[in-house]
């Protein structure tokens, strides 16, 4: 844990006592800082109670008192109206800030120029911030990994100037860090996103931009117009700017020619590292995570040597086109984390050869903007209420049957693909749906698919089922 020292003898209102909340409430409290907590769920307030921590209705505070309100990242801040708490501490001119604001602070007054690599994008963070970590720790370094990926970051061990910490962040964590400045900064894209929260694009674009506006080193993608504009800006004002592109030959910085990862200086380019073999980071997608990666590993003093081979051995995210099992020719992926049309794409883009288990509880939209990659889909196993509706989209391109359900959709599908001349083909859960019909969520989903390919006769599993799924070797 890293003690909030910089917050000793000040008074804080925290409100949100989730996992980060209840994490960031007792670093508060260990740095000696005086802290009271609330969250509007009583079994939350009660934990709190329960770890020792003073709880406290932030209604009836004195906030004429207050120095600072840290505020849980799901909780609004703007939009759509600000959060009860949030009018409070306008109202006394209090600081609104969340857990990395806190860890930002702590690394400035303790350990200042460590090495810290912050991640943000609206698509591809959680992978590439697991990559980023990988490598650094494949490399003999010490790899803090934590943030919006799951781990609250005030329970990793301090900044220290041996120690990387590589941390996602959420546009939400983002608004409530106002001075957060990482050595190196990294922002993947941007599509419209949370919007409900973030009132319009430009306001979601301006957020995200702080992450990099503020960083040592600025590593951003460059294949939509407003993280083109982001990068074109921050260059003009004299930032250090590295450009990574998927989709185009850059003059200058890192990019993917299929699944060359290339480093262009000055127009003359030179491979860098091949993903040809990588079988955890396929797709066009992927490789600019890569190409991030990279680019930020660099920034804290890893070898080319060193990175290509961490690349070579990176296990995946779970659930995010895990690579889980082989049987002949076959190989089970699975993409249980894509929870709509959108999400499904990358997978679908690929693999050319695909058995394709689909549905759950549909979101707007259903698959039809899948509709150009039907062609890669030897045939689609349709589960869940979206079956019906799933079969309207696809049954004029491509063969499918109604299987309720994932066992009976894992079976048909290992079955059928195994009897494929392909080179390659894939049972891919990947189902554009959420998984609430029939699962808790989208790990347990996912986690349900492993355990039933590990059931089939003849396979090699790449994941370790009692490990939770985890990849090994």
């Amino acid at each position: 844990m890293i003690p909030a020292s910089t917050f000793g003898g000040r008074r804080v209102a925290l409100f949100g006592l989730g996992g980060s909340g209840l994490a960031t409430a007792r670093s508060l409290a260990a740095g000696g800082a005086d802290i009271v907590s609330w969250d509007d769920n009583p079994a939350q307030v009660e934990a709190a109670r329960a770890a020792g921590l003073t709880v406290g209705d932030l209604r009836d505070v004195d906030w004429s008192v207050q120095q600072t309100l840290v505020l849980s990242p799901g909780v609004p801040l703007t939009h759509p109206k600000p959060h009860w708490t949030v009018d409070l501490a306008n109202a006394h001119n209090v600081e609104i800030i969340g857990d990395v604001e806190i860890f930002a602070r702590e690394r400035r007054a303790h350990a200042p120029g460590s090495p810290f690599i912050a991640i943000t994008g609206t698509n591809g963070k959680s992978t590439t911030t697991a990559l980023i970590a990988h490598l650094i720790a494949h490399s003999g370094r010490d790899a803090q990994l934590g943030g919006n990926i799951g781990t609250a970051v005030l329970t990793l061990a301090p900044a220290a100037p041996n120690r990387v910490h590589v941390v996602e962040c959420s546009s939400y964590q983002i608004d409530l860090a106002p001075s957060l400045d990482p050595s190196a900064g990294l922002l993947l894209n941007l599509t419209p996103d949370h919007l409900d929260r973030h009132g319009s694009m430009e306001h979601y674009a301006a957020i995200k931009a702080r992450l990099v506006e503020r960083s040592d080193v600025a590593i951003i993608g460059v294949d939509d117009d407003w993280c083109s504009g982001i990068a074109d800006l921050l260059e003009s004002q004299g930032r250090r700017v590295v450009r990574i592109s998927k989709d185009q030959a850059l003059t200058h910085g890192l990019f993917a020619n299929r699944a060359m990862i290339r480093e262009a200086k000055d127009g003359v380019a030179i491979d860098l590292a091949d993903l040809g073999a990588v079988a955890t980071l396929r797709g066009a997608h992927n490789a600019q995570n890569a190409a991030a990666a990279i680019a930020a590993c660099r920034t804290v003093g890893l070898s080319d040597d060193e990175i290509r081979a961490g690349l070579a051995t990176f296990p995946g995210l779970k659930h995010r086109m895990q690579p889980v099992a082989r049987k002949g020719r076959v190989v089970f992926v699975n993409d249980s984390k894509a929870t709509n049309a959108e999400a499904a794409a990358p997978a679908l883009k690929s693999y050319e050869r695909i058995y394709w288990i689909a549905g759950g509880l549909p979101k707007e939209g259903g698959i039809a903007a899948l509709e150009p990659l039907f062609d890669r889909i030897a045939k689609a196993y349709l589960i869940g209420e979206a079956a019906a509706g799933f079969a309207a989209s696809i049954g004029a391109h491509a063969p499918f049957e109604i299987s309720g359900t994932l066992d009976n959709a894992v079976r048909a599908a290992a079955r059928d693909a195994a009897e494929d001349a392909a080179e390659m083909p894939v049972v891919l859960l990947s189902p554009a749906c959420a998984s609430f019909d029939q699962y808790r969520n989208f790990e347990v989903r996912g986690d349900a698919f492993v355990s039933l390919v590990s059931g089939l006769d003849g396979n090699h599993m790449l994941v370790d089922v009692q490990n939770n799924g985890e990849q090994h070797g």
